[in-house]
Protein backbone atom coordinates (compact mmCIF):
# COMPACT_ATOMS: atom_id res chain seq x y z
CA UNK A 1 0.00 0.00 0.00
CA UNK A 2 1.35 3.43 -0.89
CA UNK A 3 0.64 6.69 0.90
CA UNK A 4 1.99 9.66 -1.01
CA UNK A 5 2.19 13.36 -0.37
CA UNK A 6 3.64 16.18 -2.39
CA UNK A 7 6.82 16.37 -0.34
CA UNK A 8 7.65 12.80 0.65
CA UNK A 9 7.06 9.14 -0.11
CA UNK A 10 5.72 6.64 2.41
CA UNK A 11 5.62 3.12 1.04
CA UNK A 12 5.22 -0.38 2.43
CA UNK A 13 5.61 -3.66 0.60
CA UNK A 14 6.87 -7.23 0.63
CA UNK A 15 10.23 -8.07 -0.99
CA UNK A 16 12.89 -10.75 -0.76
CA UNK A 17 16.16 -10.08 1.04
CA UNK A 18 19.44 -11.83 0.37
CA UNK A 19 21.82 -11.30 3.25
CA UNK A 20 25.26 -12.72 2.59
CA UNK A 21 25.20 -16.35 1.46
CA UNK A 22 21.77 -17.10 2.91
CA UNK A 23 18.84 -18.09 0.75
CA UNK A 24 16.55 -15.11 0.00
CA UNK A 25 13.73 -14.71 2.52
CA UNK A 26 10.63 -12.52 2.74
CA UNK A 27 10.85 -9.16 4.45
CA UNK A 28 8.63 -6.12 4.72
CA UNK A 29 10.03 -2.77 3.63
CA UNK A 30 8.60 0.36 5.16
CA UNK A 31 9.82 3.65 3.74
CA UNK A 32 9.30 6.67 5.97
CA UNK A 33 10.33 10.29 5.55
CA UNK A 34 13.86 9.80 6.86
CA UNK A 35 14.38 6.06 7.28
CA UNK A 36 14.03 2.74 5.47
CA UNK A 37 12.91 -0.05 7.79
CA UNK A 38 13.56 -3.66 6.86
CA UNK A 39 11.41 -5.98 8.95
CA UNK A 40 11.18 -9.74 9.37
CA UNK A 41 8.41 -11.78 10.91
CA UNK A 42 8.89 -13.16 14.40
CA UNK A 43 6.72 -14.61 17.13
CA UNK A 44 6.69 -12.85 20.50
CA UNK A 45 4.92 -13.52 23.77
CA UNK A 46 2.14 -11.02 24.45
CA UNK A 47 1.11 -12.35 27.87
CA UNK A 48 2.26 -9.57 30.15
CA UNK A 49 5.55 -7.97 29.10
CA UNK A 50 6.33 -8.90 25.47
CA UNK A 51 9.42 -11.04 24.98
CA UNK A 52 10.96 -13.28 22.35
CA UNK A 53 11.37 -16.98 22.86
CA UNK A 54 13.52 -19.42 20.96
CA UNK A 55 11.21 -22.39 21.51
CA UNK A 56 7.54 -23.04 22.37
CA UNK A 57 5.65 -26.20 23.23
CA UNK A 58 2.15 -26.89 21.92
CA UNK A 59 0.10 -30.05 22.51
CA UNK A 60 -2.69 -30.88 20.05
CA UNK A 61 -5.02 -33.83 19.45
CA UNK A 62 -6.23 -35.30 16.22
CA UNK A 63 -9.69 -34.38 15.06
CA UNK A 64 -12.19 -36.96 13.84
CA UNK A 65 -12.25 -35.09 10.53
CA UNK A 66 -9.07 -33.45 9.35
CA UNK A 67 -6.65 -35.03 11.80
CA UNK A 68 -4.07 -32.51 13.00
CA UNK A 69 -5.21 -30.00 10.38
CA UNK A 70 -1.64 -28.99 9.58
CA UNK A 71 0.53 -29.08 6.49
CA UNK A 72 4.32 -29.04 6.46
CA UNK A 73 7.14 -28.25 4.05
CA UNK A 74 10.91 -28.48 4.02
CA UNK A 75 13.24 -30.94 5.67
CA UNK A 76 16.93 -31.75 6.15
CA UNK A 77 17.38 -32.31 2.41
CA UNK A 78 16.98 -28.53 2.10
CA UNK A 79 19.19 -27.74 5.11
CA UNK A 80 16.21 -26.52 7.15
CA UNK A 81 13.84 -28.17 9.64
CA UNK A 82 10.32 -29.09 8.59
CA UNK A 83 8.05 -26.05 8.95
CA UNK A 84 4.30 -25.56 9.34
CA UNK A 85 3.09 -24.29 5.96
CA UNK A 86 -0.71 -24.30 6.45
CA UNK A 87 -3.22 -24.49 9.29
CA UNK A 88 -6.74 -25.67 8.50
CA UNK A 89 -9.70 -23.37 8.91
CA UNK A 90 -11.07 -25.59 11.68
CA UNK A 91 -7.80 -25.50 13.62
CA UNK A 92 -7.07 -21.82 13.16
CA UNK A 93 -9.28 -20.61 16.03
CA UNK A 94 -8.01 -23.27 18.46
CA UNK A 95 -4.35 -22.73 17.60
CA UNK A 96 -4.55 -18.93 17.47
CA UNK A 97 -1.71 -17.50 19.53
CA UNK A 98 -0.08 -20.90 19.95
CA UNK A 99 1.09 -22.24 16.59
CA UNK A 100 1.97 -20.25 13.45
CA UNK A 101 2.69 -20.73 9.78
CA UNK A 102 6.48 -20.64 9.58
CA UNK A 103 7.04 -22.50 12.86
CA UNK A 104 9.88 -25.01 12.56
CA UNK A 105 9.11 -28.36 14.20
CA UNK A 106 12.10 -29.24 16.38
CA UNK A 107 10.69 -32.09 18.47
CA UNK A 108 7.68 -34.41 18.28
CA UNK A 109 6.76 -36.01 21.62
CA UNK A 110 10.36 -35.45 22.76
CA UNK A 111 11.90 -36.92 19.60
CA UNK A 112 14.39 -34.53 17.96
CA UNK A 113 13.37 -34.13 14.32
CA UNK A 114 15.19 -30.87 13.56
CA UNK A 115 17.62 -32.68 11.25
CA UNK A 116 15.21 -35.23 9.80
CA UNK A 117 14.19 -35.44 6.19
CA UNK A 118 10.67 -34.46 5.20
CA UNK A 119 9.31 -37.98 4.76
CA UNK A 120 10.80 -39.07 8.09
CA UNK A 121 8.94 -36.30 9.92
CA UNK A 122 5.71 -37.21 8.12
CA UNK A 123 6.04 -40.81 9.32
CA UNK A 124 6.79 -39.74 12.93
CA UNK A 125 3.66 -37.58 12.96
CA UNK A 126 1.50 -40.32 11.43
CA UNK A 127 2.59 -42.73 14.16
CA UNK A 128 2.56 -40.18 17.00
CA UNK A 129 -0.78 -41.26 18.45
CA UNK A 130 -3.92 -39.29 19.01
CA UNK A 131 -2.13 -36.60 21.03
CA UNK A 132 1.12 -34.96 19.98
CA UNK A 133 3.36 -32.44 21.72
CA UNK A 134 5.33 -30.24 19.34
CA UNK A 135 8.37 -28.18 20.27
CA UNK A 136 8.55 -25.40 17.72
CA UNK A 137 10.51 -22.24 16.98
CA UNK A 138 9.57 -19.62 14.43
CA UNK A 139 11.86 -19.77 11.39
CA UNK A 140 12.35 -16.05 10.86
CA UNK A 141 14.31 -16.37 7.64
CA UNK A 142 12.45 -19.16 5.93
CA UNK A 143 13.87 -19.58 2.39
CA UNK A 144 11.67 -18.01 -0.26
CA UNK A 145 11.50 -21.27 -2.23
CA UNK A 146 9.15 -22.65 0.45
CA UNK A 147 6.56 -20.04 -0.63
CA UNK A 148 5.07 -19.76 2.84
CA UNK A 149 2.10 -17.40 3.22
CA UNK A 150 2.76 -14.37 5.42
CA UNK A 151 -0.34 -14.76 7.57
CA UNK A 152 -2.42 -17.51 9.13
CA UNK A 153 -5.43 -16.88 6.91
CA UNK A 154 -4.49 -19.73 4.59
CA UNK A 155 -6.70 -22.77 4.98
CA UNK A 156 -5.32 -26.12 3.98
CA UNK A 157 -7.49 -28.74 2.38
CA UNK A 158 -5.90 -32.02 3.47
CA UNK A 159 -5.86 -34.85 0.99
CA UNK A 160 -5.32 -38.52 1.69
CA UNK A 161 -1.58 -39.18 1.60
CA UNK A 162 -1.76 -42.83 2.69
CA UNK A 163 -1.12 -44.17 -0.77
CA UNK A 164 1.41 -41.64 -2.04
CA UNK A 165 4.73 -40.06 -1.22
CA UNK A 166 5.09 -36.55 0.09
CA UNK A 167 7.25 -33.87 -1.46
CA UNK A 168 9.40 -31.64 0.77
CA UNK A 169 8.39 -28.61 -1.30
CA UNK A 170 4.70 -29.48 -1.41
CA UNK A 171 2.35 -29.31 1.55
CA UNK A 172 2.06 -32.66 3.31
CA UNK A 173 -1.40 -32.70 4.95
CA UNK A 174 -1.15 -34.39 8.35
CA UNK A 175 -4.74 -35.50 8.67
CA UNK A 176 -4.62 -39.30 9.02
CA UNK A 177 -5.61 -41.11 12.17
CA UNK A 178 -2.61 -42.89 13.61
CA UNK A 179 -4.17 -46.36 13.30
CA UNK A 180 -6.46 -47.57 10.49
CA UNK A 181 -8.76 -49.39 12.95
CA UNK A 182 -9.13 -46.42 15.26
CA UNK A 183 -12.84 -45.71 15.66
CA UNK A 184 -12.73 -43.58 18.79
CA UNK A 185 -14.94 -40.53 18.57
CA UNK A 186 -12.76 -37.49 19.20
CA UNK A 187 -13.84 -33.97 19.85
CA UNK A 188 -13.63 -31.60 16.93
CA UNK A 189 -11.39 -29.45 19.08
CA UNK A 190 -7.66 -30.10 18.88
CA UNK A 191 -7.33 -29.34 22.62
CA UNK A 192 -4.11 -27.32 22.29
CA UNK A 193 -2.35 -26.70 25.56
CA UNK A 194 0.17 -24.06 26.58
CA UNK A 195 1.31 -22.85 30.02
CA UNK A 196 -0.86 -19.71 30.07
CA UNK A 197 1.18 -17.89 27.45
CA UNK A 198 -0.16 -16.26 24.30
CA UNK A 199 1.90 -15.44 21.25
CA UNK A 200 1.58 -13.19 18.23
CA UNK A 201 3.32 -13.12 14.90
CA UNK A 202 4.58 -9.59 14.27
CA UNK A 203 6.80 -7.67 11.89
CA UNK A 204 9.95 -6.79 13.83
CA UNK A 205 12.77 -4.45 12.81
CA UNK A 206 15.68 -6.29 11.26
CA UNK A 207 17.62 -3.29 9.95
CA UNK A 208 17.12 0.48 9.98
CA UNK A 209 18.74 2.57 7.25
CA UNK A 210 18.81 6.36 7.89
CA UNK A 211 18.23 8.04 4.53
CA UNK A 212 20.16 11.29 4.97
CA UNK A 213 23.32 10.98 2.84
CA UNK A 214 22.56 7.31 2.13
CA UNK A 215 23.07 5.89 -1.35
CA UNK A 216 21.45 3.08 -3.31
CA UNK A 217 22.48 1.07 -6.34
CA UNK A 218 21.18 -1.59 -8.68
CA UNK A 219 24.71 -2.43 -9.78
CA UNK A 220 27.05 -5.08 -8.45
CA UNK A 221 29.60 -2.96 -6.50
CA UNK A 222 32.42 -1.65 -8.65
CA UNK A 223 30.97 -2.92 -11.93
CA UNK A 224 28.55 -1.99 -14.71
CA UNK A 225 26.55 -5.20 -14.13
CA UNK A 226 22.98 -4.37 -13.12
CA UNK A 227 21.06 -6.73 -10.86
CA UNK A 228 17.66 -7.77 -12.20
CA UNK A 229 14.85 -6.13 -10.19
CA UNK A 230 17.15 -5.77 -7.20
CA UNK A 231 19.07 -3.07 -5.35
CA UNK A 232 20.79 -2.30 -2.07
CA UNK A 233 20.79 0.77 0.16
CA UNK A 234 23.91 1.82 2.07
CA UNK A 235 23.72 4.24 4.99
CA UNK A 236 26.33 6.97 5.45
CA UNK A 237 27.91 4.90 8.25
CA UNK A 238 28.30 1.92 5.92
CA UNK A 239 25.37 -0.18 7.19
CA UNK A 240 23.99 -2.06 4.19
CA UNK A 241 20.44 -3.25 3.62
CA UNK A 242 21.52 -6.43 1.88
CA UNK A 243 20.26 -7.17 -1.62
CA UNK A 244 16.56 -6.32 -1.86
CA UNK A 245 14.82 -8.35 -4.57
CA UNK A 246 11.55 -6.89 -5.87
CA UNK A 247 8.74 -8.95 -7.37
CA UNK A 248 8.80 -7.14 -10.73
CA UNK A 249 10.74 -4.54 -12.70
CA UNK A 250 7.93 -2.03 -12.20
CA UNK A 251 7.98 -2.60 -8.45
CA UNK A 252 11.75 -2.10 -8.39
CA UNK A 253 11.52 1.21 -10.26
CA UNK A 254 8.78 2.39 -7.87
CA UNK A 255 10.91 1.61 -4.83
CA UNK A 256 14.03 3.25 -6.26
CA UNK A 257 12.12 6.40 -7.21
CA UNK A 258 10.43 6.60 -3.80
CA UNK A 259 13.74 6.17 -1.95
CA UNK A 260 15.42 8.72 -4.25
CA UNK A 261 12.63 11.23 -3.59
CA UNK A 262 13.01 10.98 0.17
CA UNK A 263 16.81 11.19 0.03
CA UNK A 264 16.54 14.25 -2.22
CA UNK A 265 14.06 15.96 0.12
CA UNK A 266 16.28 15.30 3.14
CA UNK A 267 19.33 16.61 1.26
CA UNK A 268 17.53 19.82 0.25
CA UNK A 269 16.43 20.41 3.83
CA UNK A 270 19.97 19.77 5.07
CA UNK A 271 21.43 22.17 2.48
CA UNK A 272 19.10 24.92 3.69
CA UNK A 273 20.32 24.47 7.27
CA UNK A 274 24.00 24.43 6.28
CA UNK A 275 23.66 27.48 4.03
CA UNK A 276 22.69 29.60 7.04
CA UNK A 277 26.35 29.43 8.08
CA UNK A 278 27.79 30.41 4.69
CA UNK A 279 27.86 33.82 2.94
CA UNK A 280 25.78 34.40 -0.17
CA UNK A 281 28.69 33.71 -2.53
CA UNK A 282 29.47 30.38 -0.79
CA UNK A 283 26.02 28.78 -0.85
CA UNK A 284 25.61 25.06 -1.56
CA UNK A 285 23.66 24.33 -4.74
CA UNK A 286 23.99 20.54 -4.90
CA UNK A 287 25.13 17.53 -2.85
CA UNK A 288 24.76 13.88 -3.75
CA UNK A 289 26.31 10.49 -4.39
CA UNK A 290 27.44 9.15 -7.75
CA UNK A 291 29.91 6.53 -8.96
CA UNK A 292 33.24 7.64 -10.42
CA UNK A 293 34.76 5.52 -13.17
CA UNK A 294 38.39 4.69 -12.51
CA UNK A 295 40.79 5.86 -15.20
CA UNK A 296 43.04 2.84 -14.70
CA UNK A 297 41.36 -0.04 -16.62
CA UNK A 298 43.42 -2.59 -14.66
CA UNK A 299 41.61 -1.75 -11.43
CA UNK A 300 39.48 -4.57 -9.97
CA UNK A 301 36.75 -2.05 -9.20
CA UNK A 302 35.86 -0.02 -12.28
CA UNK A 303 33.54 2.25 -10.27
CA UNK A 304 33.80 3.66 -6.75
CA UNK A 305 31.33 5.77 -4.70
CA UNK A 306 31.99 9.50 -4.83
CA UNK A 307 30.18 12.37 -3.15
CA UNK A 308 29.89 15.53 -5.26
CA UNK A 309 29.01 19.01 -4.02
CA UNK A 310 28.57 22.33 -5.82
CA UNK A 311 29.26 25.22 -3.44
CA UNK A 312 30.02 28.78 -4.38
CA UNK A 313 32.63 28.85 -7.15
CA UNK A 314 33.74 25.23 -6.75
CA UNK A 315 32.89 21.63 -7.53
CA UNK A 316 34.03 19.39 -4.67
CA UNK A 317 34.78 15.69 -4.96
CA UNK A 318 34.66 13.86 -1.60
CA UNK A 319 35.06 10.30 -0.42
CA UNK A 320 32.30 10.92 2.15
CA UNK A 321 29.72 13.68 2.74
CA UNK A 322 31.14 16.81 4.43
CA UNK A 323 29.65 17.29 7.88
CA UNK A 324 31.76 20.03 9.47
CA UNK A 325 33.25 23.25 8.04
CA UNK A 326 36.66 21.61 8.34
CA UNK A 327 35.50 18.76 6.05
CA UNK A 328 35.14 21.23 3.17
CA UNK A 329 38.88 21.89 3.29
CA UNK A 330 39.66 18.18 2.91
CA UNK A 331 38.01 17.42 -0.42
CA UNK A 332 39.75 14.84 -2.57
CA UNK A 333 39.60 17.28 -5.52
CA UNK A 334 38.31 20.81 -6.08
CA UNK A 335 37.53 22.49 -9.42
CA UNK A 336 36.49 26.05 -10.28
CA UNK A 337 33.00 25.88 -11.79
CA UNK A 338 33.76 28.44 -14.51
CA UNK A 339 36.85 26.49 -15.63
CA UNK A 340 35.25 23.08 -16.15
CA UNK A 341 32.86 21.69 -18.72
CA UNK A 342 30.10 19.19 -18.01
CA UNK A 343 28.64 16.91 -20.68
CA UNK A 344 25.57 14.71 -20.31
CA UNK A 345 26.34 11.56 -22.31
CA UNK A 346 24.11 10.13 -24.99
CA UNK A 347 23.77 6.38 -25.39
CA UNK A 348 26.37 6.40 -28.20
CA UNK A 349 28.91 8.08 -25.87
CA UNK A 350 28.62 5.60 -22.99
CA UNK A 351 31.71 3.52 -22.20
CA UNK A 352 29.87 0.52 -20.73
CA UNK A 353 26.43 -0.76 -19.66
CA UNK A 354 25.76 2.00 -17.13
CA UNK A 355 23.01 4.20 -18.53
CA UNK A 356 22.92 7.59 -16.77
CA UNK A 357 26.38 9.13 -17.08
CA UNK A 358 28.12 12.48 -17.44
CA UNK A 359 31.69 13.74 -17.76
CA UNK A 360 33.49 16.69 -16.25
CA UNK A 361 36.51 18.10 -18.08
CA UNK A 362 38.84 20.23 -15.99
CA UNK A 363 40.99 23.16 -17.11
CA UNK A 364 44.01 20.82 -17.16
CA UNK A 365 42.29 18.53 -19.66
CA UNK A 366 41.48 15.83 -17.09
CA UNK A 367 38.30 13.91 -17.93
CA UNK A 368 36.21 12.56 -15.05
CA UNK A 369 33.46 10.06 -15.82
CA UNK A 370 30.50 9.69 -13.44
CA UNK A 371 27.41 7.48 -13.24
CA UNK A 372 24.14 8.01 -11.35
CA UNK A 373 21.31 5.55 -10.75
CA UNK A 374 18.21 7.20 -12.19
CA UNK A 375 17.34 9.50 -15.05
CA UNK A 376 15.87 11.91 -12.49
CA UNK A 377 19.24 11.99 -10.69
CA UNK A 378 20.96 12.94 -13.94
CA UNK A 379 18.43 15.71 -14.62
CA UNK A 380 18.88 17.04 -11.07
CA UNK A 381 22.66 17.17 -11.50
CA UNK A 382 22.39 18.95 -14.87
CA UNK A 383 20.06 21.62 -13.44
CA UNK A 384 22.31 22.14 -10.43
CA UNK A 385 25.46 22.49 -12.54
CA UNK A 386 23.78 25.03 -14.83
CA UNK A 387 22.57 26.99 -11.79
CA UNK A 388 26.01 26.97 -10.14
CA UNK A 389 27.67 28.11 -13.39
CA UNK A 390 25.15 30.91 -13.92
CA UNK A 391 25.53 32.20 -10.35
CA UNK A 392 29.32 32.20 -10.58
CA UNK A 393 29.37 33.94 -13.96
CA UNK A 394 26.93 36.52 -12.65
CA UNK A 395 29.16 37.10 -9.62
CA UNK A 396 32.59 37.46 -11.29
CA UNK A 397 31.38 39.25 -14.48
CA UNK A 398 34.81 39.00 -16.14
CA UNK A 399 38.02 36.98 -15.87
CA UNK A 400 41.53 37.61 -17.25
CA UNK A 401 43.94 34.82 -18.22
CA UNK A 402 47.61 34.94 -19.19
CA UNK A 403 48.40 33.43 -22.60
CA UNK A 404 51.08 33.42 -25.29
CA UNK A 405 50.50 34.63 -28.85
CA UNK A 406 53.37 34.33 -31.35
CA UNK A 407 55.92 34.21 -28.54
CA UNK A 408 54.49 37.32 -26.87
CA UNK A 409 53.03 37.28 -23.39
CA UNK A 410 49.43 38.38 -23.72
CA UNK A 411 46.36 38.85 -21.57
CA UNK A 412 42.92 37.49 -22.48
CA UNK A 413 39.94 38.99 -20.70
CA UNK A 414 36.59 37.26 -20.93
CA UNK A 415 33.82 39.71 -20.11
CA UNK A 416 30.53 37.91 -19.83
CA UNK A 417 28.65 41.08 -20.79
CA UNK A 418 30.77 42.50 -23.63
CA UNK A 419 32.83 39.57 -24.95
CA UNK A 420 36.59 38.91 -25.38
CA UNK A 421 39.51 41.34 -25.13
CA UNK A 422 43.11 40.39 -25.99
CA UNK A 423 45.97 42.74 -25.06
CA UNK A 424 49.75 42.91 -24.74
CA UNK A 425 50.71 42.08 -21.18
CA UNK A 426 53.51 44.68 -21.05
CA UNK A 427 51.95 47.65 -22.87
CA UNK A 428 48.26 46.87 -22.22
CA UNK A 429 47.64 47.68 -25.89
CA UNK A 430 44.65 45.79 -27.22
CA UNK A 431 45.15 43.58 -30.24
Amino acid sequence: MDFRTACEETKTGICLLQDGNQEPFKVRLHLAKDILMIQEQDVICVSGEPFYSGERTVTIRRQTVGGFGLSIKGGAEHNIPVVVSKISKEQRAELSGLLFIGDAILQINGINVSKCRHEEVVQVLRNAGEEVTLTVSFLKRAPAFLKLPLNEDCACAPSDQSSGTSSPLCDSGLHLNYHPNNTDTLSCSSWPTSPGLRWEKRWCDLRLIPLLHSRFSQYVPGTDLSRQNAFQVIAVDGVCSGIIQCLSAEDCVDWLQAIATNISNLTKHNIKKINRNFPVNQQIVYMGWCEAREQDPLQDRVYSPTFLALRGSCLYKFLAPPVTTWDWTRAEKTFSVYEIMCKILKDSDLLDRRKHCFTVQSESGEDLYFSVELESDLAQWERAFQTATFLEVERIQCKTYACVLESHLMGLTIDFSTGFICFDAATKVMC
